[in-house]
């Protein structure tokens, strides 16, 4: 786990580092703050913030982390998604993942209902790829009216160019903030005026911040550098008048009891090994306490009620990887329990799939593994998964995997996630060629069948670690299992912005 959290961290350096030393010393010249002093001056002082997709883009050609910040920091003790575009790297235009990023966090606001604020310095598209951001891009600003017409707040602070599909953001927030002889905000700038018009412009009588604060009337406020307009921002989401919509957490929060360090060895190297998931629970709920429901009885699936920091949840945990028709149907009843009760239910993934063979098939696994899809598909109540181990084949959906619309999906650097394990699928495909070749009357070539296998082996083994997962956004990020925890908390905190209601009922169970 020590050597993974490792190099996890050094892709994260990455992120951090943006467009690189000259870059950034070019930035500061320019009197600039970087886009994560923004971000840090904002929020309250010595509060968390918890940045979401920090790796996206991870194994693109692209910059790790999509060349923009985002993530839920406590604003004036309001939670609120902030969302910063780095522009030390390529200007801070939007690439591919740049755009998949945003709309994956443009999800996680509509779904919390959690303001926005956006540090806006942006070039727009990366003219380069626009083939695949600019149709696609329009939901950035769809999102954006959509956000506003359900009543969540959306802020702007414009620190320096916002140009072309940039300037939109400024123009369809509720609230905007421009800096004195800073920001800029045009869809065309003077080349381009010049060229469609023939007419003479400057950066400042086109689009900068005076103009738009005394003629055009888009800035709201007029700050004189950025700290001002942090100053400002600050005051707009004061005196938002903002109040969360789901009930409030316990007052009296009790530590777990057990060391959360621990966590760092429960998971084993080799995850055909099983673990105790009792054993994370204890150390990330309210004083470890864990009421289990139907211990007894399937086994694989551990479920039960606790608290963490102060909100009631339900946890679903895997204990040995396998799930059979008896852990579906006592899942199945546990999430129809907690949509009663109105619930936020936790998913601790550890699962090779459902189990096959005659016996299995017999017993009814599909209906029972389809049914407690069915219960995820049709729960109400916020869900949240975190990836520990394995997360294979279909027991990955029936464990609400992130087709299945969490609020947020973590994944701890131990996990992994394919169809199915690499030696598991290179084996079906050679028993399926072994067996088409004799059906032909030919002979079967056992070298070529060898290095068929440990070549899908070794391309299954990559795309299914955390960090593959991670850069192609099937997470909202890679955690240390030490932080998970506070990163629930924050998450479950977020969530309840939002009203908690849980379903009236579901579809067919087939019995």
């Amino acid at each position: 786990m020590a050597a993974k959290l490792t190099e996890v961290e050094g892709e994260f350096a990455k992120a951090i580092a943006g467009g690189g030393p000259d870059k950034l010393a070019r930035h500061r010249k320019r009197g600039k703050l970087t886009a994560r002093e923004r971000v840090e001056l904002l929020i309250d002082e010595d509060s968390p913030f918890l940045e979401l997709c920090p790796l996206a883009g991870w194994g693109s050609e692209f910059h790790v982390g999509a060349s923009t910040i985002a993530g839920i920091g406590i604003v004036e003790g309001v939670e609120c998604m902030i969302v910063a575009p780095d522009p030390t790297v390529r200007g801070g235009t939007s690439n591919p993942w740049t755009l998949r990023k945003t709309l994956r966090i443009n999800d996680i606001v509509r779904e919390n209902r959690l303001p926005v604020i956006s540090l806006v310095e942006s070039g727009g598209a990366d003219l380069p790829t626009q083939k695949e951001v600019f149709v696609p891009g329009g939901r950035m600003f769809r999102d954006l009216t959509q956000a506003s017409a359900a009543g969540i707040p959306t802020i702007a602070l414009v620190f320096g160019n916002s140009t072309a599909g940039g300037a939109y953001i400024p123009g369809m927030s509720d609230h905007v903030v421009m800096i004195k002889e800073r920001s800029k905000v045009f869809l065309g700038g003077p080349p381009l005026v010049k060229m469609a018009t023939g007419e003479e412009s400057d950066d400042e009588s086109l689009g900068g911040a005076d103009m738009h604060a005394r003629v055009s009337g888009l800035a709201d406020y007029y700050a004189v550098d950025e700290q001002d307009a942090i100053r400002i921002g600050r005051s707009i989401v004061r005196r938002l008048n903002w109040r969360k919509q789901g009930p409030a957490p316990r007052t009296e929060v009790i530590e777990p009891l057990y060391d959360p360090e621990d966590l760092l060895g429960i998971v084993p190297t080799d995850l055909k090994i099983p673990f105790d998931p009792r054993e994370v629970i204890a150390r990330i709920v309210d004083g470890s306490d864990f009421d289990e429901f139907k211990p007894l009885y399937g086994g694989s699936l551990v479920t039960g009620w606790a608290e963490l920091h102060g909100y009631p949840i339900g946890i679903l945990a895997n204990a040995r990887g396998v799930l059979f028709s008896e852990e579906s149907q006592k899942a199945t009843q546990f999430i129809q329990l907690a949509n009663k009760t109105d619930t936020p239910l936790l998913f601790l993934h550890n699962t090779t799939g459902y189990m096959v063979g005659k016996e299995y098939e017999q017993r009814g696994i599909i209906k029972h593994g389809a049914m407690m899809i069915n219960a995820v598909s049709n729960s109400k109540v916020p869900h949240i998964s975190v990836l520990m181990g394995a997360s294979y084949g279909a027991g990955h959906y029936g464990m609400c995997g992130r087709a299945f619309d969490p609020r947020f999906v973590y994944a701890w650097p131990s996990a992994k996630s394919a169809v199915m394990g690499g030696a598991q699928l290179a084996g079906v495909i050679s028993i399926v060629g072994r067996a088409a070749a004799e059906a032909k009357g030919m002979p079967f070539n056992e070298e070529a069948d060898a290095g068929m296998r440990a070549m899908i082996e070794a391309q299954i083994e990559a795309e299914s670690l955390a960090m593959f997962m991670s850069g192609r956004l099937f997470d909202d990020g890679v955690i240390d299992p030490r932080d998970t925890r506070t990163v629930l908390g924050m998450s479950l905190s977020a969530i309840h912005n939002a009203p908690i209601k849980g379903a009236d009922g579901f579809g067919v169970f087939r019995m």
